[in-house]
């Protein structure tokens, strides 16, 4: 597994309109149950890596880090993201299944 697959997953759940960005979009969709899957950069500052782990834990909600914010948005093909919410089941199954498999490699 390497990262060029989930980057191309990325973006195909970002064709597919699956895919939300930007902190206060996501904390707000977040309260709302409508993000199945937060991804975030591993160079994010602090701050915002502890207020997403809070948010999703209490929500019950799978986070991951994966990759830099600029390698987020050329996935997405946007600029820099430091964090994405996968708004479908499907989309956030199989990138949690990838992610994890490349941790383990």
């Amino acid at each position: 597994m390497t990262q060029d697959h989930i980057y191309n997953l990325l973006g195909l759940a970002m064709r597919a309109g699956k895919v939300k960005s930007g902190e206060s979009v996501l904390l707000n969709d977040i309260k709302k149950k409508q993000i199945k899957l937060v991804i975030i950069a591993t160079d994010a500052s602090e701050n915002t890596q502890k207020l997403m782990n809070n948010k999703c834990v209490s929500n019950q909600i799978p986070l991951r880090e994966f990759g830099t914010r600029t390698e987020l948005g050329i996935a997405i093909g946007k600029s820099e993201r430091v964090n994405i919410g996968i708004t479908d089941n499907g989309f956030s199954k199989k990138l949690l299944s990838m992610i994890d498999e490349y941790r383990k490699e």
